[in-house]
């Protein structure tokens, strides 16, 4: 498996650096090889760098990183001087030649981005930013932005709700197609039976992305059921599904419920925190055989 995985990486690498002309002789149609450009775009972040502080930041040999300086100041790019501070250390500066050098790249750099992107419809677009951001999260192993909308769902998103719901609680959990099955009903009984005054359900989106949901739905006169609260596991630490939750009663108080309940189950300790912040009080819970395990279902409820 893990065989497979890496020829998976290096698959990618190698179809990703051919799209972005890495291994073009030159550098965005110049003599310039990707390192060179990178140091003269660092250069340019500044008045003057320190040379150790450079190689530093780009992870470069102490012995590569001179031979490239010496080029460039051989062509008129760069001047290096002693430090004011410290004459054991040495400060490299553009010039403006040098400048102008790295605004053509930059420039150049925009224009094939921009020409890639124009490409791609706006659903595209916004996967392939998307995906980008999921990958330098993960390598970086950073969170992703904080920034999410919710918004009512739309077309599409109903098979997504049900694709997400069933592989994430199988791939954390590992509950059976019932529960996938389970999710399709109430989906599928909430675009059948919906009442706009009454019941709604949202999106939560990162970067034009899906990445969470919930619904609210009838119970009774004046009870609500919020029902399906989801956060894929690569948006979690954002808040998403505290917004979510809100969102949910902030409808029900506004639709004239008098309370609102939840079924859950016990092993959902993230949702359970969530439920619990927002004023849930823990009613009634039992046993039950479920999804392929034995679980203990419990019920919730709120007083709005």
């Amino acid at each position: 498996m893990m065989s497979d995985d890496v020829a998976a990486v290096r698959a990618f690498n190698r179809f990703y650096t051919g799209v972005i002309g890495v291994l073009d002789e030159g550098l965005l149609r110049t003599t310039y090889s990707l390192t060179e450009a990178r140091v003269l775009f660092e250069l340019g972040q500044a008045d003057a760098s320190e040379v150790l502080d450079l190689r530093r930041r780009l992870d470069l040999d102490a012995g590569y990183l001179s031979r490239l300086l010496t080029r460039f100041t051989a062509d008129g790019l760069v001047v290096r001087d002693r430090s004011p501070q410290d004459a054991r250390r040495q400060v490299v500066r553009l010039t403006e030649q040098g400048r102008a050098t790295q605004a053509m790249l930059d420039e150049r750099a925009r224009e094939e981005i921009e020409t890639l992107l124009e490409r791609l419809p706006g659903t595209g677009r916004r996967q392939l930013l998307s995906a980008m951001e999921t990958i330098t999260a993960v390598l970086d192993q950073a969170p992703r932005s904080g920034k999410f909308i919710l918004r009512p769902l739309g077309p599409g998103d109903y098979g997504w709700v049900i694709h997400r719901n069933g592989l994430v609680y199988a791939e954390e959990f590992g509950w059976d197609a019932t529960y996938e099955a389970l999710v399709a009903r109430i989906v599928s009984d909430y675009i059948e039976g919906h009442d706009p005054a009454g019941e709604n359900a949202w999106i939560a989106e990162v970067a034009g992305e899906p990445v969470g949901c919930v619904f609210c739905v009838r119970e009774d006169r004046s009870t609500a059921r919020l029902r399906l609260l989801l956060v894929d596991p690569a948006a979690r630490g954002l808040g998403i599904g505290a917004a979510l939750v809100d969102e949910c009663l902030l409808f029900a108080r506004q639709a004239g419920y008098r309370e609102m309940v939840l079924w859950t189950n016990d092993v959902l300790a993230a949702a359970r925190r969530i439920y619990q912040h927002a004023g849930f009080e823990l009613v009634e819970q039992a046993p039950h055989h479920g999804f392929g395990h034995d679980l203990v279902g419990q019920t919730w409820r709120l007083a709005l």
